[in-house]
């Protein structure tokens, strides 16, 4: 594949919308499929069904080649992340990750596994308030472009701002990856609370301490705190809690209503990367020594050991505090 400005490394919905916004800038971008036969429908067809009703523009290259470009953005799970990032050639290009989570097995957050795996790579981490469906479609939105190199943060925000996508620069790359992760165990806690009828204050209330624990851990993991109350948390929060089109949210909302986590997941083709992190933000939590009691909760939802009323009811009657 000859050289191209941006290789969106991960042809699911999130990695689709971008290269379709990146292209439709005028920049020159491939994305990169892992799977073959994928590879060729969606070269083909121009139309990804993890993205229904947005044609791929054809200045789009479709390859299964992760080389030749000027920047690669990585837009793959974070539990298949280390493994991808290990069949990474050695071409010099910076990564920027876009994955939100932790790694369940290491623990690690998306950046960490890639300095140990893609040692020496300059790396970055894009994170914010983005639904793939509003990107693709030209909606206007905002992203975090964190990166404690300046130099690398300069270049990588104006190589990567489109008139309908504005780039907040941010050295704190430990924040903005905990905001990432964070939010979507959050989510599903809120979206349990909504099915199970608990109510809007209810909501409230969760999310905004779900903004403490994101705080309290990005502290102590060597980030800062303020950075959480930026678009890479409180943003994307907000948009996860409330938005329809979460899929956190949305599986949260089926479990407050009774639905088993099993049948839910098994009607999914995409990722519901909260699942996974929950227990893993937990652990890493517990390490460091922060208590993380909306995490708990939804851990044990998930596990089946708890009902949202009972969580609910734990929560409710922590020892009470000053805020």
């Amino acid at each position: 594949m000859s050289e191209c400005d941006i290789l969106v490394g991960g042809a699911g919905a999130w990695g689709t919308a971008l290269a379709v916004s990146w292209a439709r800038a005028g920049k020159n971008v491939a994305l990169w499929c892992h799977e073959a036969p994928r590879a060729a429908a969606l070269a083909a067809t121009r139309e990804n069904f993890r993205l229904p009703g947005v044609r791929l523009p054809d200045e789009v290259v479709v390859t299964g080649e992760f080389s030749g470009a000027g920047i690669v953005v990585v837009c793959v799970p974070t539990q298949t992340l280390g493994g991808i990032l290990a069949r990474l050639p050695d071409d010099g290009a910076p990564l920027v990750l876009c994955c939100k989570g932790l790694d369940e097995t290491t623990l690690r957050l998306p950046a960490e596994t890639a300095a140990e795996v893609a040692s020496g790579r300059q790396i970055a981490v894009l994170s914010g308030p983005n639904f793939a469906h509003e990107i693709a479609a030209g909606l206007p939105a905002a992203a975090v472009l964190a990166t404690a190199d300046a130099g690398l943060r300069a270049a990588l925000m104006q190589g990567l701002r489109t008139e309908r996508l504005r780039l907040y620069g941010s050295a704190d790359v430990v924040g903005a990856s905990v905001g990432g992760a964070a939010k979507n165990v959050i989510a599903i806690a809120a979206g349990a609370v909504m099915g199970a009828g608990l109510g809007e204050n209810a909501r409230a209330a969760l999310m905004t301490r779900g903004v403490a624990e994101l705080a309290r851990l990005a502290a102590a993991l060597g980030g800062r705190a303020e950075t959480v109350f930026g678009l890479s948390g409180l943003g994307d929060l907000l948009l996860t809690c409330t938005g329809a089109k979460s899929r956190n949210f949305s599986l949260g909302l089926a479990l407050g209503r009774g639905e088993a986590l099993d049948e839910v997941l098994g009607h999914r083709t995409n990722v519901t990367e909260g699942v996974a992190t929950a227990p893993a933000l937990l652990q890493r939590a517990r390490q460091v020594g922060v208590e993380m009691p909306l995490t708990e909760a939804v851990v044990g939802l998930l596990a089946g050991d708890k009902t949202v009323a009972a969580a609910m009811g734990l929560l409710m009657g922590r020892a009470l505090r000053d805020e």
